[in-house]
């Protein structure tokens, strides 16, 4: 159940940074995508936790952080139009060897 705590973790760890960017606008604030944001934080870091029961600190927090930036990244690119280079996608790709190496260790 562990690594289903830490996916899930990591799948909400991609939700605040999206409710932080909508959550302000030309007009002001937008109190619904921050308390969105507010809500993901905090059930990411309930998930984490969880997790944190069954796998080593290090690999957990490692592939948590992983998942929401290449989350966050795929967001960026196909929601707000982020830059979609080659570098990026390469060093994204990294990350994910790096999560999928933590994972197998």
């Amino acid at each position: 159940m562990g690594w289903l705590y830490l996916l899930l973790a990591g799948l909400c760890e991609i939700g605040w940074p999206i409710g932080l960017k909508l959550g302000w606008s030309a007009g002001g604030l937008r109190y619904g995508w921050l308390a969105f944001a507010i809500v993901c934080i905090v059930t990411s870091g309930g998930l984490l936790l969880l997790a944190l029961r069954e796998i080593p600190i290090g690999t957990a927090y490692a592939v948590w952080t992983g998942i929401g930036a290449v989350g966050a990244f795929l967001v960026g690119i196909t929601l707000f139009g982020d830059a979609n280079t080659a570098l990026r996608w390469a060093s994204v790709a990294l990350i994910t060897a790096g999560i999928i190496g933590l994972k197998l260790a």
